[in-house]
């Protein structure tokens, strides 16, 4: 497993690719795509429609690393969960994004935005809203809220978005999400749920002539990668996973 594995109990890098107009919903189109995928990656097996307009392809999910990719009306996902590297997962992904403009037909033109984003879960059983607390803490000017007599925080999810260039076409967001729920800490029982933190970098618009989907991605998972390594890990992943293990 890559390196990323060591800092949470699960960890995924998806790609998600919103386009402007709808992608093609009939029959033929949609097999086609997923039987070039499939030449791709052969382990990919499982085929179904999820909801409506949606339809996945993806590994068995037992060993608990696993591929998969996805079409809805207007977006293309693909995602690596617990990748044996994570180049291994840039690979799929780029591989995913050459094939789009002769599978789908879809074009620089039609791009709503491209988005790379590397996920991180903690399990935990207990009060995932303490442990925030704990690890990255609350913005002081809320802090004397959690003094209050009956202040039991709820809900503590921060986020935190940002431009990366000076148009605000590429952006990154730091998102949490809590599974802890009102009746949990009313009642003091939790079940071992996942904490999870989110680093998402986005380009938003078309393409220009010169760009394309796969050089594209190559470079938002450059970006995404180094503002990880270089800032989430010790401001975030680390802290949480300590908090963790004092509990």
């Amino acid at each position: 497993m890559s390196d990323y594995g060591m800092f949470s109990d699960d960890f995924y890098l998806n790609m998600n690719l919103a386009t402007e107009m709808d992608l093609p919903q009939n029959r033929e189109s949609v097999l086609h795509y997923f039987e070039q995928v499939r030449r791709r990656y052969p382990q990919m097996l499982n085929f179904y429609s999820r909801e409506k307009s949606e339809f996945v392809l993806e590994e068995e999910k037992e060993k608990g690393s696993y591929r998969w990719v996805s079409i809805e009306p207007r977006r293309l996902n693909s995602g690596s969960v617990n990748p044996e590297s994570l180049e291994a997962a840039i690979d799929q992904h780029r591989s995913v994004l050459e094939l789009v403009p002769y599978e789908l037909s879809i074009t620089p033109l039609d791009c709503e935005a491209l988005s790379v984003m590397l996920g991180f879960d903690f399990n935990y059983r207990g009060n995932h809203n303490e442990i925030l607390n704990q690890a990255i803490g609350i913005a002081p000017a809320l802090e004397r809220f959690t003094t209050l007599p009956y202040g039991k925080v709820l809900s503590n999810e921060p986020s935190l978005q940002f431009a990366l260039d000076e148009e605000c076409r590429t952006q990154c967001r730091i998102s949490f999400e809590s599974r802890t729920t009102a009746y949990q800490v009313r009642t003091g029982e939790y079940s071992e749920d996942q904490l999870s933190v989110y680093l998402t970098v986005r380009r938003y618009d078309s393409l220009g002539p010169d760009e394309s989907f796969d050089k594209e991605f190559m470079r938002l998972s450059s970006l995404c990668r180094d503002l990880v390594d270089e800032y989430l890990v010790s401001a975030v992943l680390r802290p949480l996973q300590e908090a963790i293990s004092l509990h």
